[in-house]
């Protein structure tokens, strides 16, 4: 699991002889010296955890084997590109993989038929105005979407579709899309879908090719244990155990499962609600989280590790400038053309 380690494991422990050595010494002295030396002693051990700590934040291949990465997003099409076509449809995957998309994101449930959708939501009723769960549904009984949907990601603005209106199957993807990355968000805590999801990325051949996960860490341990060789996406439990473990300086020395960090920009709130409709509390917490989320030292910390950082759903250029500049692998989208002509202004590409 390690490497490079013997130069940092000799470091360390010279360090710590030497310390012991200053322990011995500090406790044959007389008892009006030891309160001098105790903080002598807590000093050079706090000064000692923190070089390292920040060694290890630098140049974390001293200790940690570096993940293979069998593929790198840049350019991520949320649900397909939720904002040129219907969401989750195949017209959807099909522009954004036309337009040289690296990697397409989706939401998979269950029918009652156990057959595995492409589908953002349990209820019908947003996408096609009928108010009953997928999974009361055979999947020749769903419904088509709607002509026209919401983009959730961005203020006051509706996708109108074409022809194509079929909530599709997870297969079909994988049959239209053999060498496309895919990011599947497994949408609810459900034995059965997991289970069929990596029968059939197996089935496929597509473990080194797709991510999956969710924010509930119990999902993401199922899958993890459902079939360990497909990468796993850190859930919000421990997306917020990441955080405490970067600003205590522990997270150099704490090996990491998952292979892809998937986090939002808090400062969008302000562009989907507006800055006047939010509360003086509301805006210090989105300020707050923006601040412990957004950093630059994080993001190069985990992609020297091997671990892809994606930051979604980004839908305008300052927003896309800023993520790339904090150090993100790639950004999510619900605009992929947008954000294909800012990379091809900016010079940004998937070889980076």
């Amino acid at each position: 699991m390690y490497g490079g380690a013997r130069p940092l494991r000799a470091l360390t422990t010279t360090y710590y002889l030497v310390i012991i050595y200053l322990l011995n010494a500090f406790l044959s002295m007389k008892t009006d010296r030891r309160e001098m030396c105790a903080a002598v002693y807590v000093l050079s051990t706090v000064t000692g955890y923190v070089l390292t700590s920040a060694l290890l934040l630098k140049c974390p291949s001293l200790i940690h084997r570096k993940k293979r990465e069998t593929f790198l997003s840049r350019h991520i099409s949320h649900r397909g590109g939720a904002g040129e076509n219907l969401e989750n449809t195949m017209a959807a995957f099909k522009h954004a993989v036309d337009l040289g998309t690296d990697m397409l994101e989706l939401d998979c449930h269950l029918t009652k038929d156990e057959e595995v959708v492409v589908s953002h939501d349990a209820n019908l009723g947003r996408s096609t105005g009928i108010n009953a769960k997928i999974c009361e549904k055979t999947y020749a009984e769903l419904p088509p979407y709607l002509c026209k949907l919401g983009v959730t990601f961005q203020k006051e603005c509706f996708c109108e579709g074409g022809d194509d209106k079929r909530i599709p199957l997870l297969r079909d993807i994988f049959d239209a899309f053999p060498n496309t990355p895919v990011n599947i968000d497994i949408k609810v805590d459900n034995d059965t879908l997991i289970k069929k999801v990596s029968e059939m990325v197996v089935k496929y051949d597509r473990e080194n090719l797709t991510v999956w996960g969710n924010a509930s860490n119990q999902i993401v341990k199922k899958c993890y244990k459902e079939n360990p060789r497909i990468p796993v996406l850190f859930s919000l439990p421990r997306v917020l155990q990441l955080l405490g473990l970067f600003y205590t300086g522990l997270l150099p020395f704490v090996p990491l499962k998952e292979q892809f960090l998937e986090i939002p920009m808090p400062s969008i709130i302000t562009k989907l609600k507006g800055p006047d409709s939010l509360t003086r509390g509301q805006r210090v917490l989105t300020w707050i989280a923006d601040t412990l989320l957004m950093r630059k030292a994080l993001f190069q910390h985990l992609t020297a590790r091997g671990i892809q950082v994606y930051v979604w759903v980004l839908n305008d250029d300052d927003d896309f400038q800023m993520a790339f500049d904090l150090g993100a692998t790639g950004v999510m989208t619900d605009f992929p053309t947008r954000l294909k002509d800012f990379m091809d202004r900016n010079g940004i590409s998937k070889l980076e």
